[in-house]
């Protein structure tokens, strides 16, 4: 395993006001399954885990029934991190090998990745290992109409998890789910009434996992292959949109690599979100680049291709930046 994929993975639930975060981690939270992790909410009494407790260790952290530990944030992220990190190192809470975090309904999830993957003191421990977003199915369009948190959550997710479909008409639903399709193609929409819907299994996913890697990629794909030939896909747009670019010929790494690092210098705040498989000169098999706003993860190296088509193909997520611009910006860089 490598030193990346040894790290504690961090996943992110996130999702408005009422959306549905509370009910979520608390079904995932009663599963054994989830007895190795460690989640930090932003107040005990808003969450509502009272009826799980087993043990109150001090004012800030309590054992569930589960065997795994929760926290509260009360003010700062990592000052919370440190102090459990403190606390397993001293014994006093059980060890842990997964982080969740649950953000306020209001917040932006993309600080909270930032502090894990950019602070000297936690990436050396932690990385990137799921965004979750739940959507209330019944007010999610309004929602999206309403609050541009709520679409920045959904454009930043790896996984969509609907809630509340069974107070909402099928009609609504569908609506939904291809909207947020559209907003994020290479997303999971999940449904938390499904009769297979794990949610614990939902928080133990991975995506970030060198291992786990080639059928993600995959997955990004075929979504988006589906989504582009279902209802197109934007070329323009003020707003949050997304888009796949595809280059036929192998790409020069270096020039990659400089024509990426001024693309996020100068439009960071607006690249939501780029995943890439890229067909890289020189090599066998595609390398893989994941990135959020101005971050991107160490790049991953497949052992193979995931599918027949052997050329790049990265997704990206913006907010008011046409895809023609950046399509020829790349083919510039790439032609130097």
């Amino acid at each position: 395993m490598s030193l990346y994929a040894a790290r504690c993975p961090v996943v992110v639930v996130t999702g408005f006001l009422g959306s549905g975060k509370t009910t979520l981690l608390n079904r995932a939270l009663k599963d054994p399954a989830l007895s190795d992790c460690a989640v930090l909410v932003n107040e005990f009494g808003a969450v509502g885990l009272d009826h799980h407790l087993l043990e109150i260790i001090d004012g800030n952290t309590v054992l569930l029934a589960s065997g795994c530990v929760c926290c509260t944030i009360r003010d700062d992220l990592k000052s919370a991190v440190l102090e459990l990190e403190d606390k397993r190192l001293r014994g006093e809470v059980p060890p842990y090998s997964r982080l969740v975090i649950e953000t306020t309904g209001l917040a932006d999830p993309t600080p909270v990745i930032a502090t894990f993957m950019s602070d000297v003191s936690l990436r050396h421990r932690f990385r990137p290992g799921l965004v979750v977003t739940t959507v209330d199915a019944a007010q999610g369009a309004a929602t999206l109409d309403a609050h541009g948190e709520s679409v920045k959550q959904a454009a930043l997710a790896d996984r969509l998890v609907l809630t509340k479909s069974d107070i909402a008409s099928a009609a609504a639903v569908d609506a939904l789910r291809a909207r947020l399709r559209q907003l994020n193609q290479s997303a999971a929409v999940l449904c938390a009434q499904a009769d297979d819907f794990d949610a614990a299994a939902l928080l133990r996913a991975d995506v970030y996992n060198p291992s786990h890697r080639e059928a993600e990629v995959a997955r990004w794909f075929e979504s988006q292959h589906q989504h582009r030939h279902a209802d197109g896909h934007s070329q323009h747009g003020d707003g949050i949109h997304a888009f796949c670019i595809e280059v036929d010929e192998a790409l020069d790494w270096s020039a990659f690599g400089v024509w990426l690092t001024l693309l996020l210098h100068r439009h960071g705040d607006k690249v939501l979100r780029v995943k890439g498989l890229l067909n890289v000169k020189g090599a066998d098999t595609p390398v893989v680049i994941n990135g959020v706003q101005h971050l991107v993860h160490p790049p991953v190296h497949l052992a193979r291709w995931p599918d027949d088509a052997r050329h790049s193909r990265i997704v990206f997520i913006v907010e008011g930046i046409g895809q023609s611009v950046i399509e020829e910006s790349l083919r510039i860089f790439n032609a130097l």
